[in-house]
């Protein structure tokens, strides 16, 4: 796809998706609604959606990078339990986002680190830690906000980490050496103000906005249920995060240890979307005794996807299976996500399923 394509697909794509939400009314972009003051427990209609305009793709090494930009938001980062708001400062111009996927499979990788760095005739106008983020429309991404010298062209040199998460299967071996992409940026305020902007009249509801339609950049979207590979043990929901467990006769390769292979994918209530960078652990008890206490390890496979897995020596009909988050998700949130998994009330609820 061509640029040219891209940067339309960007624009009237996420302007069309979220028309088709419930609830918009046209507002003034930039004038962002202030923070609801009685927020739901969970995942909520946020206060308004934003589109987005796509700047381009690049390819380095194993990786596919998209960029992409908007207006500056407000957003939500975790550090542990700590979850604090990072306000709109009055010299963001643009907040900038990226995604990175398999250049082979398309599939989304989290966990790979990303820095930027913005220049402007070769001197270096800003850089950023990329923070690792949900949002409703997009899912999993990368993105902060930057300041800008005003309209021009602009240098982005984004730096792709090496994947520390475990990857199994055809994974095995892969995303272990970082790459460097550089995409040019063509910014203008005129043309940033024709990004679509709309506030939400049912803002606080229960519920998610429609995910964007990405054209033909890949979303981190969790498999279905009935397409996990495996037999499906079940499932159970933590603070609105669906953690759908699977069981394989054996580990895929890259997995240390025998016998029977259980999996936890994690997802969002509302739209699959993956949910990574959690700790998990599960306790299988049988007969009113423990018989396995195991951490889960963040894993990366071709056929179960993003998910959390260890080798257990066996499940059997009847055992009871506890899943318990350790560690809430360590990704930054956007407005409607932030009082959810984890997030700003704190603490997810266990899991117990009985097999």
């Amino acid at each position: 796809m061509e640029r040219r394509d891209l940067l339309r697909a960007g624009g009237v794509m996420a302007a069309a998706s979220m028309a088709g939400c419930s609830g918009l009314v046209e507002t003034q972009a930039g004038n962002v609604p202030p923070v609801l003051e009685d927020r739901p427990d969970g995942v909520y209609h946020p206060t308004h959606v934003e589109g987005m305009d796509v700047v381009d793709t690049a390819t380095g090494g194993d990786y596919a990078v998209g960029l992409f930009y908007s207006y500056p938001h407000r957003f939500w980062n975790v550090n542990g339990d700590d979850v604090s708001i990072t306000e709109i400062d009055r010299d963001d111009a643009v907040h900038l986002m990226a995604s990175v996927w398999d250049r082979e499979t398309e599939t989304v990788l989290p966990d790979t680190g990303l820095s930027a760095e913005i220049y402007r005739d070769g001197s270096l106008v800003s850089q950023e830690a990329i923070y690792p983020m949900l949002s409703q429309p997009m899912g999993f991404h990368y993105g902060a906000n930057f300041g800008l010298d005003g309209d021009g062209t602009y240098d982005v040199r984004l730096s792709v980490g090496a994947m520390a998460t475990r990857r199994t299967g055809a994974f095995e071996g892969r995303f272990t050496d970082p790459a460097t992409v550089e995409v040019p940026f063509e910014y203008s305020e005129s043309a940033k103000a024709e990004i679509d902007f709309r506030q939400l009249d049912d803002a606080g509801a229960p519920g998610a906005v429609d995910p964007m339609s990405m054209g033909s950049i890949p979303t981190a979207v969790a498999p279905a249920e009935s397409g996990l590979p495996g037999t499906v043990l079940g499932a159970g929901t933590s603070d609105d995060a669906r953690l759908v467990v699977t069981a394989l006769d054996d580990p895929p390769a890259g997995v240390d240890g025998t016998g029977t292979y259980l999996a936890v994918s994690a997802r969002t209530r509302y739209n699959r979307m993956v949910i990574p960078a959690m700790a998990l652990s599960a306790t299988l008890d049988r007969d009113g005794e423990t018989v396995v206490e195991a951490d889960l390890e963040r894993t990366l496979d071709p056929e179960l996807g993003y998910h959390y897995g260890a080798a257990v020596e066996r499940v059997t009909s009847g055992d009871e299976l506890t899943l318990s988050v350790t560690v809430q998700p360590q990704t930054a949130r956007h407005e409607g996500y932030e009082t959810a998994f984890g997030g700003l009330l704190g603490g997810m609820s266990d899991v117990t399923i009985r097999v």
